[in-house]
């Protein structure tokens, strides 16, 4: 019986599920495939997945399914029948486990599975929180839904004569989120990475990268992407020059103004640090570590913070998934 699903037949089953998340479009699948991972995607009524496996030695691999499953029809039979199937996938290619972190907060559907153990993991990924701000009704109010310091900021950089506009220097981007990455101490793909990255979705219209200029040099710079009814900030990048023109604010606007004007809803501002909004409110001008800073520069843009089931694995070697977990403990897991 045929379980995996072909390039072709996943793209129609996309095509009826507006709702997934853009990690689980054949173009992701085929950017990660490009840089060591195989794309693997099944499809049981209703209910699909993309999954990534990354080979180990001896034969094993890991398994990942970036914000996944793609469900909108939760039926118990559908969903027990899916994940039987994801099993037989992931035990066919030797998966230690298969990491699962959904694109919704309810979990239960992730739960399936008889002799498999499904644990909550250590270890995430993708963020599972995040600020996504609402791109409906006018500009005005748009910006009306934002702090008033961002709104000044915005205005701000368009007074002074900052300007954005689309940017196909993929090399120079790159070169300025290296230069950002070792400022702000996170890690970053390779230039080869990013190009694929926009070549990929480049031409189908479901990315852009925008630079913010002064004086025709570069200051800022973002790569956003949109699928369905959302757009999301993956990937910027700013130098240390001018930053009193506050260029980051205006080119998230007008990432907001391009998302819009192609009919995009939300702009998903793409992780906050893990923790409801009361702590989030609470913390944000005292806390530096991790996420903090960005969350300080990304509330100021009106979103409502939103936030996803946590991660979870689907265990089928005990013993070697916990020599990884030992691993990840010493700081050497794999990342996706």
């Amino acid at each position: 019986m045929k379980v995996e699903s072909s390039l072709a037949e996943w793209k129609k089953f996309l095509a009826a599920h507006p709702e997934a998340h853009l990690l689980q479009t054949t173009e992701w699948g085929e950017l990660k495939s490009a840089f060591g991972w195989e794309s693997v995607r099944i499809i049981a009524g209703d209910c699909g997945a993309q999954m990534l496996f990354r080979k180990l030695p001896l034969g094993f691999t890991l398994g990942y399914m970036p914000k996944g499953p793609v469900i909108s029809e939760q039926l118990s039979v559908i969903i027990e029948q899916f994940w039987a199937e994801v099993d037989e996938v992931c035990c066919a290619r030797r998966a230690i486990f298969l990491k699962v972190e959904a694109d919704a907060q309810d979990d239960s559907p992730l739960r399936f599975g008889e002799g498999v153990g499904v644990r909550p993991s250590p270890q995430s990924i993708q963020p599972s929180h995040t600020l996504v701000v609402n791109l409906r009704g006018s500009e005005e109010e748009i910006l009306a839904r934002m702090k008033q310091k961002c709104r000044y900021n915005i205005r701000l950089a368009e007074k002074k004569g900052v300007a954005v506009r689309a940017w196909e220097d993929v090399a120079a981007f790159h070169r300025m989120v290296l230069a950002t990455g070792e400022r702000d101490v996170f890690g970053v793909h390779s230039l080869e990475y990013y190009r694929r990255a926009y070549e990929l979705f480049h031409k189908t219209g479901m990315c852009e990268v925008l630079v913010a200029e002064y004086d025709g040099r570069p200051l800022a710079a973002l790569m956003v992407f949109a699928r369905g009814k959302r757009a999301w900030y993956f990937y910027g990048a700013s130098t240390d020059e001018s930053r009193n023109l506050m260029p980051t604010y205006l080119l998230q606007w007008e990432a907001m103004r391009w998302a819009r004007a192609r009919g995009y809803e939300e702009y998903d501002l793409w992780g906050v640090p893990d923790e409801d909004e009361a702590t989030l409110e609470a913390n944000f001008e005292t806390r530096h570590d991790g996420l903090w800073g960005v969350y300080r520069f990304k509330r100021g843009f009106g979103g409502e913070l939103r936030w996803a089931a946590g991660a979870l694995d689907r265990v089928y070697n005990l013993p070697l998934y916990r020599l990884y977990l030992w691993r990840v403990s010493r700081g050497a897991g794999e990342q996706g």
